[in-house]
This record gives structure tokens, sequence and C-alpha cells, in this order.
């Protein structure tokens, strides 16, 4: 897949539907068809969905951390590290994959699941650590409230959970509007999950707001600077999310990423 920017114009870009060879479904934010670009250092993002009868048997990682956080029901996850653990509604789970680990995931409890996955690149110098392995309950990850907003960080400042690229990962429930800040130089995209608003961007002082609906990605890329993201809507779930790039090719093949 490309990793150039596709235009600072660019407004939300509806997510593919991706089939596994498991016969797990998803909706991938990126990289698609429609949305071809890697977004530096994110690899890639999507809503998956596995029911009762379906899932990821065993296989290999390498390369890169994963970022899991569940949305409804319960996924069990089992790895060559040893870990077994079910993650449960509103929980996460991160895996350094790094020189290499082997892992399922399957639904729980005889009931469908889905949940949120990250795939971050590790830095050149980083690809060889040692797979690792950590997760938070719910209750562990922060949640600030106001009148118009609850905001869960799933990875940032508070949460116990942490990578080896500065990243900050945000679910915010907005009923009303909200503003979320990029830093600069860094590479950002919001994500609807549930219902419908409006997300706005602003780059260097020229604001763009597009309505968003569940399933859609809408991009800030580092080289158009810095961005801040309005949403605005009764109610209105979007993840957010920013890191900061590596400056590296991203080289997927398949679950690797090179």
């Amino acid at each position: 897949m490309s990793d150039a920017p596709r235009g600072r114009d660019s407004g939300p870009i509806p997510g593919g539907r991706v089939r596994h060879a498991t016969s797990v479904n998803s909706t991938r934010a990126f990289p698609t068809e429609a949305h071809p670009a890697h977004l530096d250092p994110f690899v890639l993002f999507e809503r998956f969905y596995i029911d009762p009868d379906t899932g990821f048997p065993m296989h290999p990682h390498r390369g890169f951390e994963i970022v899991s956080y569940m949305l409804e029901g319960e996924m069990e996850h089992e790895d060559s590290l040893g870990v077994a653990h079910t993650a449960r509604e509103g929980d996460a789970m991160r895996i350094t994959t790094g020189g290499g680990i082997r892992h399922s995931e399957f639904p729980a409890g005889g009931a469908a699941c889905n949940g949120l996955q990250l795939w971050v690149n590790l830095p050149r110098d980083r690809k060889e650590v040692d797979a690792n392995y950590a997760d938070a309950d719910a209750a562990d990850l922060p949640t600030t409230e106001t009148d118009d907003v609850a905001v869960t960080t799933v990875i940032g400042e508070g949460s116990p959970l942490d990578l080896h690229t500065p990243v900050t990962y945000l679910d915010a429930r907005v009923d009303g509007a909200w503003t979320w800040t990029v830093p600069d130089d860094w590479t950002g995209f919001a994500f609807g999950v549930d219902g419908e608003g409006t997300v706005g961007r602003d780059r260097f002082g020229v604001g763009d707001v597009f309505p968003v609906e569940s399933g859609q990605v809408v991009d800030f890329e580092a080289d158009d600077g810095s961005g801040d993201s309005d949403s605005e809507a009764a109610p209105f779930r979007v993840i957010c999310v920013a890191g900061e790039p590596h400056g590296e090719p991203i080289r997927q093949r398949g679950p690797y990423v090179l």
C-alpha cells in the first residue's frame, strides 16, 4: 500500500468491508481501495465483528504493536507467551509483536463480539524487541465527563497501557460540541463508531466541516500541520487517534510489518 498523503481537502471516507480468511467480517478504515495509504505511524485500523462460530486461530505477527479495544461482548485471547485473557466491553489489550508472537482471538461465552483494532508500526531500530503483552480493564482506563462529552483514554495520559510510539487514543461520546487537538507534526484520524455528527478540521487557519457517520474516517495528516476536530451530535461516538510519525516506509506483508 502507498504511504503518500491523499491531499488536504479529503473529507470523510467510508470504511471498506473486509472478510478475513477465517470468515470474520470487518469495517476497515485504512488501508482500503478507497483509502489506500497507511497513516505513518499507523498500519491499519478496523472494527471487527466475530460471530460465535468464527474467530482467529493461532497465527503469527511481527514488527508492530496491536491495540484491541472491545465495544460489545467478550473476546478470548491466548498467545505464545503463555497469556490467556478474556477482554470484556470497554477493556483494552496491547500486544508488542516485536521479533515475533503467535496469538488467537475467539468470542467468549458462545456470543458474538465486536471491537476495534489498531496496528502501530514499530520504528526500524525496535523491530526485533521482545514480544510483550498487557491489558487494562474498563475501570482502569481514565474517563473525563462534562455536560457535552465523556472521553475515555485508551492510550495516553493516565492509561496503564503504553506503546513504543507516542500515541493518544480517545473514545469520545459527544452530546453537544467537543474540540480535539492533534499535536504539531503528528498524524491523526477520527472514526465514527455510533450515531452521526460533524467533524471540523482546522489547517493553517482554513476550516473544513464534514458530516460523519458510523464507519467513516477523517484524516489529519502530519504534512498538513496540526488541527482541531469539533464534533456535534446527540449522541455521537467517535474514536480519535493521533501519533508521532516515524518518517519510515510501512511495509506490510499480511500479518507482518517489515
